[in-house]
């Protein structure tokens, strides 16, 4: 299926629920960990405190969340199921082994993997977020290698800077990073790129 037909194959919803269903498990799980993050849960003669309890329950919401995105949408991008498929494994690490470390390790193996895919398509001459975006937002073949040259450099940038601050700060700083720091940095990205697409845009067709 080509980026055209799968456009026109995706059911268009209300952007503020859209906007709700994608960061609202996030923002729930800010909230729920800032009103447990001081408390110590006995569950079946184990102590688990709240970190990897608000983790547990994260979990399951940003399944249905996404269950429902898709069963609107039709579809879900190949990034948001693989991040859906990184959180049940390494969430579900963290609670087996009631360790925090593996689930505070996901976003670093997200923007890695998503880095390395950018990158092996890079040295294969292709943009690969050109094949998933260019319905969005529409460049010349230069302006999308320069795209993913940066946005590959930035991914890798954001995986090394998650290591650093879940490594070296406390879990409540990487809390705050994770829910808000990732984010605005994403956006202030493309926010930034803004001459590059200017520069970059198709000349209208007759």
């Amino acid at each position: 299926m080509t980026p055209e037909e799968n456009e026109m194959s995706e059911k268009q919803i209300n952007g503020g629920l859209k906007t709700a269903l994608e960061l609202g498990p996030i923002l729930a799980f800010f909230v729920a960990y800032i009103w447990l993050k001081d408390r110590v849960f006995d569950i079946g003669g184990t102590e688990y405190d709240g970190f990897i309890v608000v983790t547990a329950g994260f979990i399951p919401v940003f399944l249905v969340s996404i269950g429902i995105l898709w069963a609107l949408t039709g579809h879900l991008s190949k990034m948001q199921a693989m991040t859906a498929v990184l959180i049940t494994v390494f969430g579900g690490l963290s609670i087996w082994f009631n360790d925090p470390k593996f689930f505070k390790m996901k976003p670093t193996i997200i923007y890695l993997l998503f880095g390395g895919i950018l990158g092996v398509g890079l040295l294969q001459g292709k943009s690969y977020l050109q094949t998933v975006m260019d319905t969005v937002m529409p460049l010349t073949h230069d302006g999308w290698m320069i795209l993913t040259r940066r946005l590959t450099l930035f991914f890798l940038g954001l995986a090394l800077l998650n290591e650093i601050i879940w490594r070296t700060q406390t879990e409540e700083i990487w809390v705050y990073f994770k829910t808000f720091g990732l984010t605005a940095a994403i956006f202030v990205f493309f926010i930034t790129q803004s001459k590059l697409f200017e520069a970059y845009k198709p000349e209208p067709k007759d």
